[in-house]
């Protein structure tokens, strides 16, 4: 495996380490407040979707 491939497949690895961040949160809903209004969910649901794609690319590339 050449030095393009690794790469690859980590950083494929980080998305879909991201991705499934993103999916907790829409599992567990925690209350997150940015500048003391209520974050929206979603940004989490729209987050998954283009990790989870991502990882998905990178993960076929290598």
């Amino acid at each position: 495996m050449n030095a393009q491939i690794r790469g690859l497949r980590v950083a494929s690895a980080i998305f879909a380490l991201m991705s499934l961040a993103q999916f907790m949160r829409l599992v567990i809903r925690p209350e997150i407040l940015v500048a003391g209004h209520q974050m929206p969910i979603w940004p989490s649901i729209l987050a998954t979707v283009i990790l989870g794609g991502l990882s998905f690319w990178l993960w076929k590339l290598s």
